[in-house]
């Protein structure tokens, strides 16, 4: 019989578990929704209808109407885009930068190690939310400064993830023997051991994503994030404040979107630590 690749292997490990393909299925449920958003939005997010303003969920508002008469409905699936989008985005930037400055650090070791290192926690002493705060009051706030600053701050555990992971590899015998072949140190780094690093990144950035999604909620309430009328779940949040005694749709549906979103986000990383870490995995027979 054939065996099985170390993907498949991990996959097959990570489908056994009923949690982790609850997570999964919510995660492509909220990309289906975020992608096609122009065709399942029964309204436009930011149409007006004063005469409708805070109506109750009802046959032609499912999840009400915000103080604008804006359907809650309609702005809760645009807004997925803003959250997907700074998501997926920000962790990708911060994952290229962790990822570089780790490979080097473990790689070369010695001073640059050192330098990097001390970099790192330098970094690291700063509240991240609060370093994310200071940044967007200077630069402004923006969709595409969150996205920039979040990926500039969250870097550093990746770094420290790959770095511990170059540091046992760089010693292995696969990486003397392309050493003595003549490759280059690019070579070896970004074409032999990241790949090999690759594993605990992924399950990192797993988490990232969700926290980075509750980053982007939080700053949209304070009004740091995403501007009004481009709709955001912590936007909406931040509008029903004055109205949580007789609107509770405007509190309850984008909570609950927030939290489901960032659940299985944290259940897809959960399941692939468990998959991936040989002392959790159960033996796959094949």
């Amino acid at each position: 019989m054939k065996k099985k690749s170390y993907i498949r292997l991990i996959f097959d490990q990570f489908w056994l578990k009923r949690l982790n393909r609850i997570g999964l299925s919510l995660v492509l449920f909220m990309f289906l929704i975020a992608l096609f958003a122009p065709w399942i939005s029964p309204y436009s997010p930011t149409a007006y209808n004063l005469d409708s303003a805070l109506s109750a969920p009802n046959g032609i508002h499912w999840l009400g109407t915000d103080e604008q008469g804006r359907d809650v409905l309609s702005r809760l699936i645009y807004g997925s885009r803003i959250s997907l989008s700074v998501g997926f985005v920000a962790v990708g930037l911060y994952v290229a930068i962790g990822m570089f400055f780790g490979a080097l650090a473990g790689y070369y070791g010695g001073k640059l190690d050192i330098l990097i290192s001390r970099v790192i926690e330098i970094v690291m002493c700063f509240p991240t939310f609060f370093l994310i705060l200071a940044v967007l009051a200077f630069v402004g706030p923006s969709l595409f400064n969150i996205m920039i600053v979040i990926g500039i701050t969250g870097w550093t555990g990746i770094a420290r993830l790959v770095r511990g992971e170059f540091l046992k590899l760089r010693n292995q015998e696969f990486v003397a023997g392309i050493q003595a072949a003549g490759a280059s140190a690019a070579r070896i780094i970004f074409r032999h051991i990241l790949p090999n690093a690759l594993a605990p990144v992924m399950v990192s950035a797993s988490f990232g994503v969700a926290s980075a999604i509750l980053v982007e909620s939080a700053l949209s309430f304070l009004g740091f994030g995403v501007q009004p009328p481009t709709p955001s779940w912590g936007d909406i949040l931040s509008q029903s404040r004055d109205f949580m005694d007789i609107a509770w749709w405007l509190t309850i549906f984008p909570g609950v979107a927030i939290f489901l979103t960032i659940t299985a986000f944290n259940l897809v990383g959960e399941g692939l630590r468990d998959a991936i870490d040989p002392r959790l995995r159960k033996k796959i027979n094949g």
